[in-house]
């Protein structure tokens, strides 16, 4: 059990929202590869900004649109935020600011893993905290040239244990590491 992290990212690292993603298509593999993750996972963890990016885009979705809409609209989502009060989102519980003994505390309670989903600040924190127990990355032929990084400037450097790898025909690699 443990704190799984999804991104969509560039070749040099970028993780902003990942618009650029749509011009290599979504190869039916990747959706395995996510859905691993997610049917191990009792619990998304989301900082604000993503989770009002998820929202809209979820919420409405069933089955039938997105095989990931049930995990997405059923399972309860914990917001890090220091500015919503409430969730409009079904299933959704506001942390608060960033605390990251309270997330210890939360994957502590949670039954199984917790999914992470882009959240770039959050990540980012949650690294130097040492919180992050696996990041699955799928990584796009491309540079982005600017943009938030996974890892910033000047981060803690970290050592991980590759878990999985592969590629799909549009070009992009999913890396899966875990603690080494």
């Amino acid at each position: 059990m443990g704190i799984h992290v999804h991104e969509f990212m560039s070749l040099d690292g970028v993780i902003d929202a990942p618009t650029w993603t749509s011009d290599y298509g979504f190869d039916p593999a990747m959706g395995a590869a996510i859905g691993a993750v997610t049917e191990r996972s009792r619990a998304i963890l989301l900082g604000r900004t993503t989770y009002e990016m998820f929202e809209p885009a979820w919420s409405m979705r069933t089955v039938a649109d997105d095989p990931g809409a049930p995990f997405f609209n059923e399972t309860t989502k914990y917001v890090v935020s220091g500015t919503l009060a409430e969730g409009s989102w079904r299933n959704s519980e506001i942390l608060g600011r960033y605390d990251a003994e309270a997330i210890r505390r939360l994957a502590g309670e949670v039954d199984g893993d917790i999914y992470v989903s882009g959240s770039g600040t959050l990540v980012r924190a949650m690294l130097a905290d040492d919180l992050v127990d696996g990041l699955h990355l799928f990584v796009y032929p491309l540079t982005r040239g600017s943009g938030p990084r996974l890892f910033a400037d000047g981060a803690q450097p970290v050592t991980l244990s590759l878990e999985a790898c592969e590629s799909y025909g549009n070009g992009v690699v999913y890396l899966s590491y875990g603690r080494a």
